[in-house]
């Protein structure tokens, strides 16, 4: 593909998608829009910024040129356009200006640009997009702007930060938009980046997953981030077939001059990459003093609860407490399946009003209705680490944590403890579809619900909530999320209770395999990046 004039124009969407990635940048120049997936991060986002606004002015903003002629406080709806370093044409939408101090065309009044944050702090994608607002702004109202202006939603209160806009900035904003312009003008797109674990938030996932695919992307193998993947193309293993080749001893005395940790892992990265080229899962060995069954807890249960939260991260904010009850069949055998009727399901609204001491006598109530001897079992730490840390604030005793924590039982854990499987990622959507579950709602994620939950909850009053359709669909989604984890709790159960398959006597599979033990992940999130 040729370069066009239009390859000159950089806006400040295409610098913050180049931030982020420099070939999705070149995708929303060039690729095939209808091959963009609907995204609810962008929605987030929008909901976001237009919640700390509303929390920012008085009263509601005018709109476009003549507003700032007329010295409005707050402005929207302004284009801005400029020339940049070697004439590179620029353009930028600033979502909101402010009045401030300072001179301009209009006269004794300046405006500065206004942003808001996602996140814990300033990223330099921040810094960077609100230095093009800033420059482009000086130019269009004739007068300095020495600060931009960051907000952000905090508990309980709106955050406010200044952003200085000075010569250093000035310095990297320039030496980043040739680089921009560049990029835009090849006529292929750049390569996969080396760590696609956030190609999860990006709209254009679909295409480069498949891309990954068919290249054999290093990424494409559990536990192999950035880093990890540069050391083994320094190696000769660019790609997962070479790695699935490689002799695991070797791998690991080459790794070693780089930490231990690299040496540690090198034999499970072979047998990673081997499942995931052959399609078959590997059962791994026992580790000592483990039991050889994978989830023992549940031998002689009658029931069990599959526990599941949906959370709003930014706010810190575990909104749902989602129960699957599962009981034991008089002949001693589970639920099979994958129905929706599978079980009871029992959602806990945990509503600001109501307050967390009685969410917490709420989930002690129904914690107390089951068999103490019934496992909790839930899919990554997220619920243990959330459900403990609320008893020990609620002034939960001694007795009473050691025994919540005897009953949660971490389904990822367990299942990375005992299983490689030909997925690249451990997740549990990832799992669960290699399964073969189907969540109920097409298209549906986690970002999805909490935008849901933003939408129903409105102002956070009971007045200003939305329709019970949404809460109904957030419910839904959460219910689909306790069946997937109980579709991987019982392939577990149902390997547990198979005949394993011959090994000739060695640890791992036979021959040219691998010879010795293959280590457990790192971590229990099981998914090092490093």
């Amino acid at each position: 593909m040729s370069a066009e004039p239009s390859n000159r124009l950089v806006s400040d969407r295409l610098l913050r998608s180049w931030l982020r990635c420099r070939r999705r940048a070149w995708l929303d120049r060039h690729g095939d829009q209808g091959q963009r997936l609907w995204s609810a991060h962008r929605a987030l986002q929008l909901d976001d910024q237009q919640r700390c606004f509303v929390s920012l002015l008085e009263r509601q903003p005018l709109a476009r040129e003549a507003a700032c002629a007329a010295g409005a406080p707050a402005v929207v709806g302004v284009r801005l356009k400029g020339r940049g370093p070697a004439g590179l044409e620029l353009e930028a939408h600033p979502p909101l200006l402010q009045r401030c101090s300072g001179e301009s065309r209009w006269g004794a009044y300046a405006y500065q640009p206004v942003m808001a944050r996602q996140g814990r702090r300033l990223t330099r994608e921040h810094r960077l997009v609100m230095g093009l607002w800033g420059t482009l702004l000086s130019g269009w109202q004739q007068g300095a702007v020495s600060h931009g202006l960051v907000v952000a939603t905090g508990p309980g209160r709106l955050e406010r930060e200044r952003l200085a806009l000075g010569e250093g900035l000035q310095r990297q904003l320039e030496e980043a938009l040739p680089k921009v312009a560049a990029d835009l003008a090849r006529s292929q797109p750049p390569p996969l980046v080396s760590d696609r674990k956030k190609c999860v938030l990006c709209s254009w996932r679909g295409l480069c997953d498949r891309e990954a695919a068919l290249q054999g992307h290093l990424s494409e193998v559990s536990g192999i981030g950035a880093k990890r993947r540069e050391l083994l193309i320094e190696l000769g293993l660019p790609q997962l077939s070479a790695l699935a080749a490689a002799d695991p001893e070797a791998l690991a005395d080459a790794l070693e001059v780089h930490g231990e940790q690299h040496r540690e892992v090198a034999a499970r990265l072979v047998a990673q990459a081997r499942v995931q080229q052959r399609g078959e899962p590997l059962r791994l060995p026992p580790e000592p003093h483990q039991p050889i069954s994978a989830l023992p807890e549940l031998a002689g249960a009658s029931g069990v609860l599959v526990y599941d939260i949906e959370s709003d991260p930014d706010a810190r904010d575990d909104f749902l407490h989602g129960f699957l009850r599962i009981e034991r069949g008089g002949d001693g055998r589970w639920p099979e399946g994958q129905a929706a009727d599978i079980g009871r399901y029992r959602p806990l609204l945990a509503l600001h009003e109501h307050g967390e001491a009685r969410l917490w006598q709420r989930l002690r109530r129904l914690l107390a209705a089951t068999p103490s001897d019934w496992p909790l079992l839930h899919y990554g730490e997220t619920e243990s680490i959330a459900l403990v840390r609320l008893a020990q604030r609620q002034g939960a005793s001694e007795r009473e944590l050691a025994a919540l924590r005897k009953r949660l039982v971490d389904l990822h854990q367990r299942l990375r403890r005992h299983w490689l499987l030909p997925v690249n990622s451990y997740g549990l959507k990832a799992v669960a579809g290699w399964l073969g579950f189907a969540w109920s709602q097409k298209g549906v994620d986690g970002a999805r619900c909490l935008l849901w939950w933003r939408q129903w909850r409105g102002d956070g009053t009971p007045e200003g909530r939305g329709s019970l359709h949404g809460l109904r669909r957030i419910f839904r989604y959460n219910h689909d999320d306790g069946l997937a984890t109980w579709a991987v709790a019982r392939w577990l159960l149902t390997q547990d209770a198979a005949p394993p398959a011959p090994t000739g006597g060695a640890t791992t599979p036979v021959g040219s395999e691998i010879s010795r033990p293959i280590p457990s992940p790192v971590s229990s999130s099981g998914s090092s990046s490093a």
